[in-house]
C-alpha cells in the first residue's frame, strides 16, 4: 500500500502554513458484498472526511463514497490483525490493510484529522474545563436516579467547608499558643537569673510571683482570642467521623451500582451474543437456499443490495468482462473480409421497404439535431475530455428510470467516414469490437442498407439482462455546399417486429443511436497521391437509451460514464487497424 504522508501523528503530518493534516492516501481492501467480496480501492483521508474511488487513477471522475469522520466509530478488529471497520450510525466500512503496521498508521491518521477538527481529542476535553467538571457531569448524568448518592455528594461538600474552617481555626489558636509559651519561657530564663543572685529560693510552686499560672495560662479553653479550643476539637471529631461515615456510605452505594450496571451489561453482552449467532445461522441457511441471489438481491427498488454494492457488484462484473475480452482479443485471429464494399453512391438511396419514412425521418433529425453545437441552452455537461474525444450528458429522468441522452465527439486520424460507418454497421464485423452483446442475430433484411437486428447484451449481475430489437441503417448524405464534405450516417432505433417479441428472460431495452462521421482531407505535398496522413475523420456519437426497468440513477450513469468512452475508443482503434495498408474508401 502506498500512502502520500509518511507516518501519521507526526509534524510531517502537520501543514506548516494552515496547520491542518495534511491529505492521506493509499490502496485499502473494501467490503463490498458477499459475491465479490474484498476489493482494493484507493482511500482519501482528507479534511476530516474519509472518501475512496476505483484507483487512484480514476479521482478525477468524483468519489464512490465517502464519510465525515466527525461522528465516526473506529474499530480495530479483534481477531483480523489488518482490518479495522469505520461506523458512522447505520453506515458501516469494512476496510482491511494490507499489514498490521498499515492499519496502524490509518488508525493514527483518522484520529489526527479528528483532533485537529475539534472531535474526539484531548483538546475537546479542556474545552469544557476540567476533567473534574466532566467527571461530576458524568456522574450525575449516569446517577440521575440516584439522588441518594448525590445528597451524599451534597454533604461532603459541606463537611469539607466546615473542616477547612475548623482547620483555619485550630492553626491559628496552635501558633498563638506557640507565640505565649516562646514569650513565657524567654521571661522565666531572665527571672532565674536574677533569683540566682538577688532571691532566696522559695517553696515549688511560689516562685517568680506565680509564673506556674502564667505558664499554664494558656491552656485555659477561652485564655487566647476567646477560642474554645474544647468545643473545637469535639467539632473537628464529629466532622471527621461524619466524613468518614459519608464515604463508607458513598462507597457502599457506588459498589452496588456498579454491580447493577455489571449485571445489565452481561445481560446485554449475552443477548448481543445470541443475536449474532443467530443471525450467522440465518445466513448460513440463507446461503444454503436456492433463492439467494434471486429476485431479492437483483435490479429492482426493492433490492435488499444498496447502490454502493450494487455499483460494485455491476463494476467488478464489467471488469471481469473486459479481462475476457482482452484474452479473447488476443488469441482470436480476425477474419479478413471478404465480400465486396458497395461504392458509396450505393448507400444514398432509401429503399422502398415499409420502414422507409421512418428511417429518413431518423435520418433528418440527427442531420438537422445531432450536429448541433452543445452551447445555448442545451444544457449539455461535460464529464470526460480525453485528448480529441469529448463526451457530453444532459440528465434526464422518466419515472424514476434514468434517460440522460449523450453526445460525444471524437476526431480519428487516418480513416474516412465512408470506414467508420461501414464496420459499425455491418454485421460481419459486430463480434470483433462490440464486447457487450452475447448474441445477435437479422430478423429481417430491408434492403441493402437496412436491416432489422435482435441481440442479447451479456448480463451484469445484479441487474437484469437486457436485449433490444432495433433497425439499422446506412446513409451518405450528400453535402450542399460544394465546399463541406459529405456525411456518413449509421442510425440505429427501437422497432416492433412478431419475429422477435419481448420476454420474461429479458428486459427490453429502448435505443435511438447515430453515428455521425465526416471525411476532412489536407492537401499533399506535391504530385503525391492522398494518403491516410492526410484524411482524418471527424465523428460525432450520439445515444439515447431507455435501459427498462428499474437500476439505481447513480449506478446508471456511473456506468456510462465508464463505458461509452471505452467503446469509442476500442472501436475507432479497430478501425483504424482494419484499414492500415488498404486503399482508402471514400
Amino acid at each position: 500500500m502506498s500512502e502520500k504522508s509518511s507516518s501519521s501523528g507526526s509534524d510531517e503530518d502537520i501543514d506548516p502554513e494552515s496547520g491542518q493534516p495534511l491529505e492521506f492516501g493509499g490502496v485499502l481492501s473494501k467490503w463490498t458484498n458477499y459475491i465479490h467480496g474484498w476489493q482494493d480501492r484507493w482511500v482519501v483521508l482528507k479534511n476530516n472526511t474519509l472518501s475512496y474511488y476505483k484507483s487512484e487513477d480514476e479521482r478525477e471522475y468524483g468519489c464512490r463514497g465517502s464519510l465525515c469522520l466527525s461522528k465516526a466509530v473506529i474499530t480495530p478488529h479483534e481477531f483480523d490483525e489488518c482490518r479495522f471497520d469505520i461506523s458512522v450510525n447505520d453506515s458501516v466500512w469494512y476496510l482491511r490493510a494490507e499489514d498490521p503496521e498499515h492499519r496502524q498508521r490509518w488508525i493514527e491518521s483518522i484520529e489526527l484529522h479528528r483532533a485537529e477538527s475539534g472531535y474526539g481529542s484531548e483538546s475537546s476535553l479542556r474545552r469544557h474545563g476540567s476533567m473534574l467538571s466532566l467527571t461530576s457531569a458524568a456522574t450525575e448524568s449516569s446517577m440521575s436516579k440516584g439522588y441518594r448518592l448525590r445528597e451524599k455528594l451534597a454533604e461532603m461538600e459541606t463537611f469539607r467547608d466546615i473542616l477547612c474552617r475548623q482547620v483555619d481555626t485550630l492553626q491559628k489558636y496552635f501558633d498563638s499558643c506557640a507565640d505565649v509559651v516562646s514569650k513565657d519561657e524567654f521571661q522565666r530564663d531572665g527571672e532565674e537569673d536574677e533569683d540566682e543572685f538577688l532571691t532566696p529560693t522559695r517553696p515549688d510552686g511560689e516562685n517568680n510571683n506565680g509564673s506556674k499560672e502564667k505558664l499554664f495560662s494558656s491552656a485555659n479553653p477561652k485564655g487566647i482570642n476567646g477560642i474554645d479550643f474544647k468545643g473545637e476539637a469535639i467539632t473537628f471529631k464529629a466532622t471527621t467521623a461524619g466524613i468518614l461515615s459519608t464515604l463508607s456510605h458513598c462507597i457502599e452505594l457506588m459498589v452496588k451500582r456498579e454491580d447493577s450496571w455489571q449485571k445489565r451489561l452481561d445481560r446485554e453482552l449475552e443477548k448481543r451474543r445470541r443475536v449474532e449467532d443467530a443471525y450467522k445461522s440465518a445466513m448460513n441457511e440463507l446461503k444454503k437456499k436456492s433463492h439467494y441471489g434471486g429476485p431479492d438481491y437483483e435490479e429492482g427498488p426493492n433490492s435488499l443490495i444498496n447502490e454502493d454494492e450494487f455499483y460494485d457488484a455491476v463494476e467488478a462484473e464489467l471488469d471481469r468482462q473486459d479481462k475476457i475480452e482482452e484474452q479473447c482479443h488476443s488469441e482470436k485471429v480476425r477474419k479478413p473480409y471478404l465480400s465486396p464494399v458497395p461504392p458509396g453512391d450505393a448507400f444514398s438511396v432509401i429503399g422502398t421497404h415499409r420502414f422507409a419514412n421512418k428511417v429518413e425521418e431518423m435520418v433528418q433529425n440527427h442531420m438537422t439535431y445531432s450536429l448541433q453545437d452543445v452551447g445555448g441552452d442545451a444544457n449539455w455537461q461535460l464529464v470526460i475530455e480525453e485528448g480529441d474525444m469529448k463526451v457530453y450528458r444532459r440528465e434526464v429522468e422518466e419515472n424514476g428510470i434514468v434517460l440522460d441522452p449523450l453526445k460525444a465527439t471524437h476526431a480519428v486520424k487516418g480513416v474516412t467516414g465512408h470506414e467508420v460507418c461501414h464496420y459499425f454497421w455491418d454485421t460481419d464485423f459486430r463480434m470483433d469490437w462490440e464486447s457487450t452483446i452475447e448474441n445477435f442475430n437479422v430478423v429481417e433484411t430491408l434492403s441493402d442498407n437496412a436491416i432489422i437486428v435482435y441481440q442479447t447484451h451479456k448480463r451484469v449481475w445484479p441487474a437484469s439482462q437486457r436485449d433490444v430489437l432495433y433497425l439499422s441503417a446506412i446513409r451518405k448524405v450528400h453535402a450542399t455546399n460544394e465546399n463541406d464534405p459529405d456525411t456518413w450516417l449509421v442510425c440505429n432505433f427501437s422497432v416492433e417486429h412478431d419475429k422477435a417479441l419481448p420476454t420474461n428472460r429479458c428486459v427490453r431495452a429502448k435505443i435511438n443511436v447515430a453515428m455521425i462521421c465526416q471525411t476532412l482531407v489536407s492537401p499533399p505535398e506535391g504530385d503525391r497521391e492522398i494518403s491516410r496522413d492526410n484524411i482524418l475523420c471527424k465523428i460525432t456519437y450520439v445515444a439515447n437509451v431507455n435501459p427498462g426497468g428499474w437500476a439505481p440513477a447513480s449506478v446508471l450513469r456511473a456506468v456510462a460514464k465508464r463505458e461509452y468512452p471505452k467503446f469509442l475508443k476500442r472501436f475507432t482503434t479497430y478501425v483504424q487497424e482494419k484499414t492500415a495498408g488498404k486503399p482508402i474508401l471514400f
